[in-house]
């Protein structure tokens, strides 16, 4: 006891105790700080995993406003190479012309020949013969719509924060409720669902009645309410009141997509008469008429342009124009070939712009290759979003081709294959070839600066339009014949066909058609059914199943 008693009281005991109360107190410090790491870190971590697991419209909540652009996209309808302004100087379009000659006209740009297609490639970034919508336009009558695994731009532009709305034509499907507008992504929806009607009554024939031009339906509606105070409103000008609504009540702290499909310039031939009297120095009262609802359809984008100025938005807008394909014989797609529901150039060449303070390169043309498909991801990226989870796309982002002048990522387009077509008793028919790919069908596919088209394309006459009447060209190259190669770039307006002097080039064509395809689902195109008819549901289009 008396060693450990005189241990306890040395020197070497107390340097011990010393030593061992900084160690203890290290080890608390020690401790203390992990302790405060592992709070900070399970925060971090927490947060983390919360970011990661938030909707789409939370993970962009950080974006300001200025790095998602308003997208104000207006598509018309029917409206030809040569019924605007700056390519004509017959029908007046001066708010048009304003606003692309302040862009960049798309000069060289593609949609589908038929209005149906065309919408569905601009919502989907996808080709038609993906999801059987290669035949026609879908019918009021007819239970078919865009396919509901089909993801439209609108859904994706919502996950990205983007208010969206749609004001006039719809056009892809409504037989059941699951098919209308403000199910496939659009917030709002104020406009008609079918192919067209009358521009006061909103009305159109009904299908299923007996006689047919005694009986028409109501086509306007206001969300899933049809819309039955309207009669007398003439649709340009109904249509652009409520988008001009639409952009003054809209939160500027909100991206916008806007989408105002017109129903301008479609038939029947109507406009209000003191746009009508505006032409009276054109003989032709149709062509008075067709020159009048393009004029009304140009104001009203006169209109929606000062609306976005005095409302704040312009400056971080972009407006995109594009017509849904080319005109019919109301129209003029002079000097192209052919008209809308042909494969002709003027059945695919479409009249398109884009104009907006955003772009780094204003007042200029492009002669880029660009097609309506591309206008899915090109958006999308404006909008800071990204379409790599999503099927696989046709469409190419082009803002940098629109925007900056580069060259266009896209080289080939495909017009269309539709089987259900096909031209019978051709005299021309080259068994080589129709081994490659049924030369019989029509089709028609852009390589480059060659045009292959097979089949039966359509009308193929020239119409040109003076003051006093329309001026036919007859085709004569048509009859019996099933193929057809031109260099476009050289000859747009499809004059010499070449498939005889480059037969290599032919073949080329013909294998990439065959190879598209093998890939193409069948046209679903289904009969009509009587329940459609408007007189089971209140005299009203709309959903029947």
């Amino acid at each position: 006891m008396a060693i450990i008693q005189k241990f306890r009281s040395s020197a070497i005991f107390r340097l011990f105790l010393r030593f061992r109360k900084r160690q203890v107190f290290s080890l608390i410090l020690v401790f203390s700080m992990l302790a405060v790491m592992i709070y900070v870190s399970n925060k971090y971590i927490s947060k983390s995993i919360v970011k990661k697991i938030s909707t789409a419209e939370k993970k962009c909540a950080s974006m300001t406003n200025k790095s998602q652009p308003n997208i104000v996209f207006i598509l018309a309808d029917d409206f030809g190479w040569n019924d605007i302004g700056y390519h004509s100087s017959t029908i007046r379009t001066p708010h048009l012309d304003r606003l692309a000659n302040n862009g960049v006209k798309l000069e060289n740009y593609y949609v589908q020949p038929i209005c149906s297609p065309s919408r569905s490639q601009l919502m989907t970034g996808r080709y038609q013969i993906r999801y059987g919508m290669q035949h026609n336009v879908l019918m009021n009558d007819r239970p078919h719509g865009l396919p509901l695994d089909e993801v439209t731009l609108p859904q994706i532009l919502r996950e990205y924060g983007y208010s969206t709305h749609i004001v006039g034509k719809w056009h892809l499907g409504f037989f059941k409720k699951e098919y209308l507008p403000f199910h496939r992504g659009f917030d709002t929806f104020y406009g008609f669902l079918g192919g067209g009607g009358d521009y006061w009554t909103h009305k159109v024939p009904n299908e299923k009645a007996e006689p047919p031009e005694t009986y028409r339906a109501l086509d306007l509606w206001d969300q899933s309410k049809a819309v039955l105070d309207q009669n007398g409103s003439y649709s340009t000008h109904l249509f652009v009141n409520k988008a001009v609504e639409i952009i003054s009540r809209h939160e500027k702290n909100k991206p916008m997509f806007l989408y105002l499909p017109f129903q301008a310039v479609h038939a029947p031939l109507e406009a209000p008469e003191e746009y009508i009297n505006q032409y009276k120095h054109i003989k032709s009262s149709n062509m008075r008429i067709y020159a009048a609802v393009a004029t009304v359809m140009d104001e009203a984008v006169g209109n929606l342009t000062h609306a976005l100025k005095a409302n704040g938005l312009w400056e971080n807008t972009v407006i995109c124009f594009s017509t849904d394909n080319g005109a019919s014989k109301a129209g003029s797609n002079w000097p192209l070939r052919g008209f809308k529901n042909t494969l002709w150039e003027g059945g695919v060449r479409g009249v398109g712009f884009v104009s907006s303070p955003l772009l780094k390169s204003k007042g200029t043309t492009s002669d880029a290759l660009i097609h309506i498909s591309d206008w899915f991801p090109t958006i999308v990226r404006l909008a800071g979003g990204s379409t790599d989870d999503k099927k696989p796309l046709d469409g190419f982002d082009v803002w940098d081709t629109i925007s900056e002048g580069k060259a266009s990522p896209r080289t080939e387009i495909l017009h269309n294959i539709n089987p259900l077509i096909r031209q019978v008793n051709s005299k021309s028919l080259n068994v080589e070839n129709h081994n490659i790919f049924d030369t019989s069908t029509r089709a028609a596919i852009r390589s480059g600066d060659w045009k292959l088209i097979t089949g039966k394309p359509g009308n193929s006459d020239w119409l040109v339009q003076d003051l006093t009447n329309k001026l036919f060209e007859k085709s004569t190259d048509t009859k019996f014949k099933d193929l057809w190669l031109f260099n476009i770039r050289s000859d747009p307006q499809e004059r010499r066909d070449l498939s005889e002097e480059c037969p290599e080039i032919v073949q080329k064509l013909l294998e990439k058609l065959s190879e598209y395809n093998k890939t193409a689902v069948p046209p679903y195109w289904p009969d009509p059914d009587p329940r459609s008819n408007p007189a089971l549901h209140g005299d009203v289009i709309g959903p029947w199943l």
